[in-house]
């Protein structure tokens, strides 16, 4: 009898092992649409997040073959593109900077930092000035970079704003709480005018989503938890990067009132390098006229 448990467990220990070097090497491509009558156009985008310096393919062809076929409008980008870990005194930033960089010389791409930006362009004595650089080689390719600052597509009537958020909103296991006024302070209240314009919002970590949505944000796009690293049936995501057990935000579409977030389940990992039922991912979004 106790061999039998033993070779089930063996096959049980391949089969986890399979799986999770399947989902790190692989990705899904998901699919949304929301309607608001805000829009005067229909504005098909995707979302990428969380790249963390890998590579699926050649120079990452197969994510560049992917949003090909499916053509959007434009490239948002929810940060986390590389991880802020020097290794021999150099960051792994080229996949996701030339990943970017090829994007960008076919669609129009909108780049909010995730928490990985922040620390190289925070902690100077340690990086230097990798920050300035990386992001003015981008922006010399076009990419439109939102510091705290945003940009209006008049012709489809939306206002995209990437919030930069510091790194004490990235607290492991202990959430901070978040003042009310701070998003005013960050990215400027939203007046009577701003109201009738579509809000979409890049947002690194979903974990404050009320906040983003009673600033005024039509629509949040957010990344950062990778999809609970573990998901499991019916429970789903089983940890945050901040350590949070089933966290409450781990991938997909979320409501509050009118306002919506869809959080990406990015396409990478880092420190520890798993992911298991859960491969990376591809958001497309499709905001189409209406109600």
């Amino acid at each position: 009898m106790a061999i039998y448990l033993v070779i089930a467990l063996i096959v049980l220990i391949i089969l986890c092992v399979l799986v999770i070097y399947h989902d790190t090497h692989s990705f899904v491509v998901r699919n949304y649409e929301i309607k608001s009558n805000k829009v005067t156009e229909d504005f098909k985008f995707v979302f990428l997040s969380d790249l963390h310096g890998y590579v699926f393919g050649n120079n990452n062809d197969k994510l560049i073959k992917a949003i090909d076929e499916i053509n959007p409008d434009a490239i948002i980008c929810g940060g986390d593109m590389f991880t802020a870990h020097a290794k021999d005194g150099k960051i792994k930033y080229e996949p996701g900077f030339d990943l970017i960089r090829n994007l960008s010389g076919k669609y129009k791409v909108y780049y909010a930092n995730g928490n990985h930006e922040y620390k190289v362009k925070f902690f100077t004595k340690e990086f230097g000035n990798f920050y300035d650089r990386y992001r003015s080689r981008l922006k010399k390719e076009g990419v439109v970079f939102l510091e705290n600052d945003s940009v209006w597509l008049e012709d489809k009537n939306i206002r995209i704003t990437g919030l930069d958020l510091n790194l004490e909103y990235f607290r492991k296991v202990v959430k901070r709480k978040m003042d009310p006024s701070l998003m005013g302070r960050l990215v400027g209240n939203i007046n009577d005018k701003e109201k009738e314009r579509f809000q979409l919002l890049i947002a690194h970590n979903p974990q404050y989503f009320e906040n983003y949505a009673s600033w005024g944000a039509d629509l949040t796009m957010s990344g950062h938890v990778h999809g609970g690293i573990v998901r499991l049936p019916i429970l789903g995501g089983v940890i945050s990067p901040s350590i949070a057990l089933f966290p409450k935000y781990d991938g997909g579409f979320y409501k509050k009132g009118e306002k919506t977030m869809i959080l990406g389940r990015g396409l990478g990992t880092h420190t520890v390098h798993v992911r298991f039922l859960n491969p990376g991912e591809i958001c497309v979004v499709n905001i189409k006229c209406g109600i």
